[in-house]
């Protein structure tokens, strides 16, 4: 945070005064937009889910139909479907700077569309309570570690590289899991993400606070909205992944 307390000292009230309101509306455009995709994305695996449920126990299915299912989720489509959203967002990172603040937007909703398809079978596993109840407690803490990392005088810049050694030994540990199949490191795995995720979300709000205040004092405007739309996407991915690990942990399965 030395960099806002730089441009405090150096600023008179007026120019103060601009920037907290311009850092306001920055802040509520990265919320909006995040919570627009966070729409999107539960709707697409309600939607997708639901069927997919009933199609497995039998009952007519609301959209899809059994075989588009069948296709979808037990033939190689389901890797595609898996791996789509990486593949999109790493393809995304590297090429916003390319890309018109409006391309970047439909690209960002698209793959929250994507996200909502690879998370659909949630619904066919987990009871719709516990994914409910699952929700709700995320929301609450992501709430309580955003508005923490948003309003604290620590910098907690430095808590980025390890944060981000814990997510590569995330998907290290799921990977060589998918052959172990131990519950005991599933559940050390959701744990630590839980943990990881949370602490990313405070670090990456405090980061887009940051990135926008030192935007704003080298009047670099342009580029404003592609970094709101990169805020959204880097705290919508900290609030699914902590979704989808406390979800292992505390959701009850059909």
């Amino acid at each position: 945070m030395a960099e806002y307390e730089t441009v405090r000292r150096a600023g008179s009230s007026a120019q103060m005064a601009a920037i907290d309101a311009g850092l306001r509306a920055h802040m509520n455009k990265v919320y909006g937009l995040m919570s627009v995709a966070m729409v999107i994305t539960g709707l697409i695996a309600y939607v997708v889910g639901s069927d997919l449920a009933s199609a497995k126990a039998g009952q007519d299915t609301m959209l899809l139909s059994v075989d588009t299912l069948q296709t979808m989720f037990t033939s190689p489509v389901r890797y595609i479907i898996m791996f789509a959203p990486l593949a999109l967002v790493f393809g995304f990172s590297a090429g916003i700077n390319r890309m018109s603040e409006n391309t970047a937007r439909l690209v960002f909703f698209a793959f929250s569309a994507l996200m909502g398809l690879s998370i659909s079978w949630i619904f066919a596993i987990y009871t719709s309570m516990s994914i409910a109840t699952t929700f709700f407690v995320t929301a609450i803490a992501f709430a309580g570690l955003s508005l923490w990392g948003y309003t604290t005088k620590k910098d907690i810049s430095g808590w980025g590289s390890f944060l981000i050694m814990g997510v590569i030994g995330l998907i290290v540990a799921s990977v060589v899991n998918i052959w172990l199949q131990s519950s005991a490191i599933q559940f050390a795995v959701s744990g630590i993400g839980v943990l990881i995720f949370a602490g990313l979300t405070a670090y990456d709000t405090q980061k887009i606070k940051t990135t926008y205040l030192q935007m704003a004092a080298d009047g670099q405007t342009e580029w404003m909205g592609k970094a709101a739309i990169m805020g959204a996407l880097s705290l919508y991915l900290d609030f699914i992944n902590m979704f989808m690990f406390l979800l292992q942990l505390l959701g009850n399965r059909n």
